[in-house]
C-alpha cells in the first residue's frame, strides 16, 4: 500500500487525545472480539429462541443498518442494554497485558484524554485496568452516554461527547481501528490516526486492498504506544533528559 508517512508530527495543535477502546487501545491480535461476537450471537439465539446461526446473521444485518448490533436490538425490540452489555462483556480478558510504554506516553502527553467507544464502560474500565493505563483518562464516553442508539460513527455520537466534555473538535486528535467511525471524526474537523490491525472485522479486511490511505485518515500507526512515545518526543522538540536519553528511548524502554 502507497501510504503517507507514519509520521508523529502535526499534533501541535491537539488539547484533547480521544482514544477508541477496543482493538485500538490494546493490540487486535488480542481478538477479544471474536469472544465478543460470540457471546452477542448467544444473548440474540437465547432471547428468540433461534439458532445461533440465525442470531448470528441478525446480530450482523442489525450492526450494519443501525451502527451497533445493540442499537438495532433497542430500537426494534426494546432489548435491556444493560442486560445485553453485561453479558457480551463477560469474556476473558488475560489477552491483554500490562503496556508499560502506552501508560508511560499517556502519563507523558500534554491535554485531556478520553476513551470513547460503543461498549461500556465497566467493559473500559476492566481493559483500561489490564492494560494499567486506567489513571491516564479524564473521562469514558459509552454507550450508555450515547443512550445506546446514537453510537459511532453517527454524527450525534460525536456531537455528544464533544458538547458533553467541552472538545473544541479542531484541537482534538481521534485514535481509531475502524476508518468509518474516523471518517465522521474528520468531518468534525479532528486530526484522525488509524490504528491499524487484523481482525476478520470486514472492514479490516477490506483494508489489505487499499493502495492509499483515504483522504479522511491523517496518520496511519501498527503500534500505538510507540506512536505516542514519538509524538511525545515531537512536542518536546527531540529534547534529550536525564542521562542524555531521549523521551522516545525512555518511553520505549520504560
Amino acid at each position: 500500500m502507497s501510504e503517507r508517512p507514519e509520521l508523529a508530527s502535526g499534533f501541535d495543535h491537539v488539547e484533547a487525545w480521544v482514544f477508541d477502546l477496543d482493538n485500538t487501545l490494546y493490540p487486535a491480535d488480542c481478538n477479544l472480539f471474536a469472544q465478543i461476537d460470540r457471546r452477542m450471537g448467544e444473548f440474540i439465539a437465547t432471547s428468540f429462541d433461534i439458532p445461533l446461526e440465525e442470531a448470528q446473521r441478525l446480530r450482523e444485518t442489525y450492526y450494519y443498518e443501525h451502527g451497533t448490533t445493540l442499537a438495532g436490538l433497542v430500537r426494534l425490540h426494546g432489548t435491556s442494554p444493560h442486560a445485553f452489555l453485561d453479558y457480551v462483556h463477560d469474556i476473558d480478558l488475560s489477552a491483554v497485558l500490562p503496556s508499560p510504554v502506552l501508560a508511560a506516553a499517556l502519563e507523558a502527553l500534554p491535554g485531556r484524554k478520553f476513551i470513547f467507544t460503543n461498549g461500556s464502560r465497566k467493559h473500559a474500565e476492566a481493559v483500561a485496568g489490564r492494560l494499567g493505563v486506567s489513571g491516564h483518562f479524564e473521562d469514558i464516553c459509552d454507550i450508555h452516554a450515547l443512550e445506546y442508539i446514537h453510537p459511532k460513527p453517527k454524527r450525534e455520537a460525536y456531537e455528544r461527547f464533544t458538547s458533553t466534555h467541552g472538545v473544541v473538535a479542531a484541537r482534538a486528535a481521534m485514535f481509531d481501528d475502524l476508518p468509518h467511525n474516523l471518517e465522521t471524526a474528520h468531518l468534525f474537523g479532528m486530526t484522525t490516526v488509524l490504528v491499524h490491525g487484523v481482525t476478520n472485522h470486514p472492514e479490516h479486511q477490506a483494508m489489505a486492498g487499499w493502495t492509499e490511505l483515504p483522504a479522511h485518515i491523517h496518520h496511519r500507526t501498527d503500534a500505538l504506544p510507540a506512536f505516542l512515545a514519538a509524538i511525545v518526543t515531537s512536542l518536546a522538540g527531540g529534547k534529550t533528559i536525564a542521562d542524555g536519553v531521549s523521551l522516545q528511548a525512555q518511553l520505549c524502554l520504560t
